[in-house]
């Protein structure tokens, strides 16, 4: 890592994250950024935040919401916005050196949290507050700030001893490496393989889309031939369309095996401390489980909770998940093939058998999805239910040429937040999608302080003759990732903490799955999705292709995503360190839902960042959790129509605009008007029988 030899007060003075950045709606300024200017940032910012913090520590005045839980809230702003900025070019757009500073940025601002949940004065502050909060005339967003304050004191072990405090602090801050670490070797796993193929008769069965996109990749690593990746958009096309099997298994093995080859990425080892330092820490607070201590503030509250949700689910979907496997079974062998389906054989054989059942295949449907086309369809969504309008400006600084600024403005004209959306895939970005933000909505001095929302994927990109156009998944992915930004983008909140997407995280991906909704809609379909040569629109027959294939194979899918949730519960329910293997413990989590044969090597948990880097640990039951309810508010939209104001205003209001400043079953109930169950799921799913 670079070392900076100048003095302090010259860094500051010329260190763009340390003064204001006069830029258009106080944007970050992305072009000055440097990395030498990420460590004395965070040092100086971390300064002021403690000075900050010692200023309501020290006030003479008894303590009051206003002088202690409002003054608290307020403080930190400055190293929240350098936080905002470093870890999501580390996700987006990062590089070795920031990867370094990265492990030597997070034990710092573990010991800078720690600082703050572990002063007993402070605590002492707080905690009279909290005491008389029945006789306080507050909000119930008021309400909420005080309690969320209160319990972050008590679960970041401010009851604690002065021992326990001590190893407290070790741990987290041990934890805080720990987690990018594992993110980091997944990323280098990632990017250090490339199945290179030279010879045509090696391309069998790839379109041409596919094979084009492969030129492509190969040009710019100046190589003849083609390329291929463990990129999603590389990854996925050619475990579908290739019909060279020896191949596909090459790639699957490649791809399967990230993280536990016994190298200088191995997650193994990680994963195991991850785990104990998490009991341990859950342990000292008082629970029996981590999972005991991250349900305690989610909308399931218990493991037990959780692990009879995930079973009612998995007995609904185990008979459908079977019949898929034997239908793909009977097709494959009808088609001349002889054996037993492995999993590099899955995704080409169901390809192959939903294109012969339903006539719809990806291929066809791809040159409907330019993505600037779903971009247009998407903000004329957003215009019709939620009356928004998004305008291009390139004054706005962006990180990486492929990004894109906009203004989102209300019809008012009035200005809601600034939203960057960042495409494609590249070596200094992780896989997935994702959004995020660099500053969330609050109110200051009277003043609403707009958020700036980020939206990053991985989509096929353009190459020299076609430009991106997107698989159907990839459309329904955009308005996931979207769901997400409308959430923070249109926060009505009073307080940071409360606002936006900072809601209970089984809650929170109600907005981004119910979105994906609009895609089987042909209503929205018809108003963007048009063949990117000859602008013919999607004709019917293909709509109706894309929604009756919409439950192919729902029982395989949905064992497959409570597969990750019980793996994960698993985990996260141990009351003692993982002493067994790592493979051999997720076998035997997974058993219940498994349905192909285990391949030597493969392993899941080794790439598994969600639970291990992510925030998702005693949480990945929430995709399903949410899907729940996703299925029971759209079908609001179903009964009233699916531009209908009232419903789409009323969602706004009691969803969108509330963040986490009531408890989540509130909002819900008061958009819905009672409680979810999983038959609307299931319907939807075809899964009830």
């Amino acid at each position: 890592m670079k070392t900076n030899t100048m003095d302090t007060k010259t860094i500051n003075v010329l260190n763009p994250l340390l003064e204001p950045f006069n830029t258009l709606h106080d944007t970050a300024p992305f072009p000055k950024l440097k990395n030498e200017h990420y460590l004395p940032a965070f040092q100086e910012a971390i300064k002021q935040a403690k000075a900050e913090i010692q200023a309501v520590i020290d006030n003479p005045a008894q303590p009051t919401f206003g002088n202690t839980v409002e003054a608290m809230e307020a403080t930190g702003q400055r190293l929240s916005i350098i936080r905002g900025i470093f870890f999501n070019l580390n996700s987006a757009e990062t590089n070795d050196e920031m990867q370094q500073i990265a492990q030597e940025v997070a034990p710092m601002l573990a010991e800078f949290g720690n600082d703050i949940s572990l002063n007993e004065e402070l605590f002492a502050r707080v905690k009279a507050v909290y005491e008389q909060k029945d006789q306080l005339e507050l909000t119930t967003e008021q309400q909420t700030l005080l309690d969320n304050s209160y319990q972050s004191f008590v679960r970041n072990g401010a009851n604690l001893s002065a021992d326990d405090k001590e190893s407290y602090r070790q741990i987290t801050a041990e934890l805080s490496k720990l987690g990018l670490q594992f993110q980091q070797n997944v990323l280098a796993e990632t990017n250090a393989f490339e199945l290179h193929l030279t010879r045509e008769d090696e391309l069998a069965g790839l379109p041409d889309f596919v094979r084009e996109a492969a030129a492509l990749t190969a040009r710019q690593k100046n190589k003849e031939g083609w390329i291929f990746t463990l990129q999603h958009p590389s990854f996925i096309p050619f475990m579908k369309y290739s019909d060279r099997r020896d191949l596909r298994e090459q790639l699957f093995r490649a791809s399967s095996r990230k993280g536990n080859q016994d190298n200088e990425y191995d997650n193994k080892e990680i994963i195991r401390k991850i785990l104990e330092l998490k009991l341990q820490k859950a342990k000292l607070l008082g629970y029996k489980t981590h999972a005991d201590f991250k349900l305690e503030r989610r909308m399931a509250e218990t493991p037990a909770k959780v692990a009879s949700f995930l079973d009612e689910l998995h007995q609904a979907s185990k008979p459908f998940a079977q019949n898929d496997l034997a239908e793909v079974q009977q097709f494959a062998n009808e088609n001349g093939f002889e054996g037993t389906i492995e999993r590099w054989d899955w995704a080409y054989y169901s390809e192959k058998l939903k294109n012969a059942r339903y006539g719809f295949n990806e291929e066809e449907v791809k040159p409907y999805f330019q993505l600037e086309n779903v971009a247009r369809g998407i903000f004329g969504l957003a215009q019709k239910l939620y009356k928004l309008e998004f305008k291009e400006n390139k004054q706005i600084d962006v990180y990486h040429p492929d990004v894109k600024a906009y203004e989102v403005f209300n019809n008012q004209g009035e200005f809601i937040a600034v939203l960057y959306m960042d495409f494609f895939p590249r070596e200094s970005k992780r896989s997935g999608a994702w959004m995020t933000d660099y500053r969330s909505q609050y109110v200051e001095k009277g003043v609403n302080k707009r958020p700036h929302i980020s939206i990053v994927c991985n989509f096929t990109k353009p190459t020299e003759t076609k430009p991106s156009l997107l698989t159907f998944d990839e459309v329904t992915t955009f308005l996931h990732e979207f769901g997400h930004a409308l959430h923070g983008m249109l926060s009505q909140c009073r307080y940071a903490s409360t606002s936006g997407t900072n809601v209970y995280w089984d809650f929170v991906e109600l907005p981004s799955q119910m979105h994906e909704n609009w895609a089987y809609e042909k209503e929205w379909l018809d108003q963007f999705a048009v063949h990117f040569e000859t602008g013919e629109k999607l004709p019917e027959e293909l709509i109706h292709k894309i929604v009756a294939a919409k439950n192919f194979q729902a029982g395989y899918f949905q064992e497959r995503q409570l597969s990750f949730g019980m793996l994960d519960m698993a985990y996260h329910t141990q009351q003692e360190a993982l002493r067994e293997p790592v493979a051999q413990f997720e076998a035997k989590a997974m058993k219940p839902t498994e349905l192909l044969k285990p391949v030597d090597g493969a392993l899941m948990s080794t790439a598994f960042s969600h639970i291990f880097a992510g925030g998702y640990d005693a949480g990945y039951y929430s995709y399903k959790w949410a899907e729940v309810l996703d299925a029971d508010a759209y079908s609001i939209f179903q009964q009233n129509g699916i531009f209908d104001q009232d419903t789409a205003d009323s969602f706004r209001q009691n969803i969108l605009e509330k963040g986490g400043s009531e408890h989540p079953m509130v909002l819900y109930k008061r958009f819905r008007g009672q409680e979810p169950t999983v038959d609307a799921l299931l319907e939807r799913s075809g899964l009830k029988k």
